[in-house]
């Protein structure tokens, strides 16, 4: 495509460290933006903390960082800066002079410290869009409080609705709060902001709290409490695991299915492929209730029948049945898969 890309022109002035701020920031220079990390003198080990999570024997014997750092700026203008130094502080104003974008992700209160707060810079620039991404929000009462990934989604109520039957939490290895709560609401909110500073020309600070994102988007469960003033039960919800319509069951080899027939039709197309079409009838929505005896006995006894064959039987004879099923995959799979191939 001959088309440039939608953020060329845009320069983005990055003091974020580790996950959250410089994925989206990756994303923004992959949308065309031209982005500058800064980080303190590396001397001194004022650096990003990701140089050195993850990095393994050939990344020392290169003198490089780890591949985790790599990937997250890769596409970005690296520059050292000492921001606590007046002669650090006065080159960073002036790129934000220039700048479209300042994105940190320090403790509330670091940069009004420095003197290189919200105030200062929208003086010196109106129309530059300033967003802070932190644990729980520039203002109140846990705004000084360290925290990570588990503590974010533990606080928004996730963490113990990803429990088994037996409230067992399973601690994802994929970062919720860090990703959705940080990584894509800073996008969302910048996104949003620099649109307005080019039909304005004001500027506005984006308040990214990723506690209270991971909160508002925690909407099923959110709703099912609301709709009926209990708790939804780990493991015997409707995406819990409490239909036998949705869920992650074991085969013979120990490999994992994945059977996502949330819709009658689907769960229909299921029951005849693996010849079981009496169980066609038994489905939340034509009265089964989830979690119920009915419906947990029925998973047991679908579990049972995926255990009697490996994943690459049942994958291979489901994979022409459009009912929502698919192998659970492991990473070291994706690049050889036929969906990853186009891309």
């Amino acid at each position: 495509m001959s088309d440039p890309l939608p953020l060329e022109g845009i320069r983005v002035l990055d003091l974020t460290r580790l996950l959250p701020g410089p994925l989206a920031t990756r994303h923004l220079a992959e949308l065309g933006a031209e982005v500058l990390k800064i980080e303190g003198p590396l001397a001194e080990g004022q650096g990003d903390g990701l140089r050195e999570i993850g990095r393994g024997d050939d990344d020392i014997a290169a003198q490089r960082p780890s591949h985790a750092f790599r990937a997250m700026n890769a596409g970005k203008t690296l520059l050292e800066i000492d921001l606590r130094s007046s002669a650090g502080r006065e080159r960073f104003l002036a790129l934000a002079r220039e700048a479209d974008l300042v994105i940190e992700g320090f403790r509330p209160g670091v940069m009004d410290r420095l003197g290189l707060g919200w105030e200062a810079l929208q003086a010196l620039n109106p129309k530059l869009v300033m967003c802070a991404i932190s644990g729980y929000g520039q203002r109140g009462p846990w705004a000084q409080r360290a925290g990570h990934d588990i503590n974010y989604i533990a606080m928004a109520g996730v963490l113990e609705q990803i429990a088994t039957t037996h409230g067992e939490p399973a601690l994802p290895n994929f970062q919720i709060g860090d990703l959705m709560g940080g990584t894509q609401a800073a996008l969302e909110g910048v996104l949003a902001a620099l649109l307005a500073a080019q039909r304005s020309g004001r500027g506005r600070f984006v308040d990214v709290s990723m506690t209270h994102q991971v909160w508002r988007h925690h909407v099923l469960a959110r709703s099912a409490l609301e709709s009926t003033g209990r708790m939804p039960e780990p493991g015997r919800d409707l995406l819990s695991g409490g239909a036998p319509c949705y869920g992650v069951y074991r085969c013979m080899d120990g490999r994992l299915l994945a059977v996502g027939a949330l819709e009658l039709k689907f769960w229909r197309a299921l029951c005849e492929a693996i010849g079981r079409p009496q169980w066609a009838a038994q489905h939340w929505t034509l009265g089964q209730r989830p979690g119920s005896a009915a419906a947990m006995a029925l998973r047991s006894e679908l579990a049972e029948l995926f255990g009697t064959r490996t994943m690459a039987d049942w994958a291979a004879l489901l994979e022409p049945v459009d009912a929502c099923v698919t192998p659970v995959l492991r990473l070291d799979e994706l690049p050889a898969h036929p969906l990853y191939e186009p891309r």
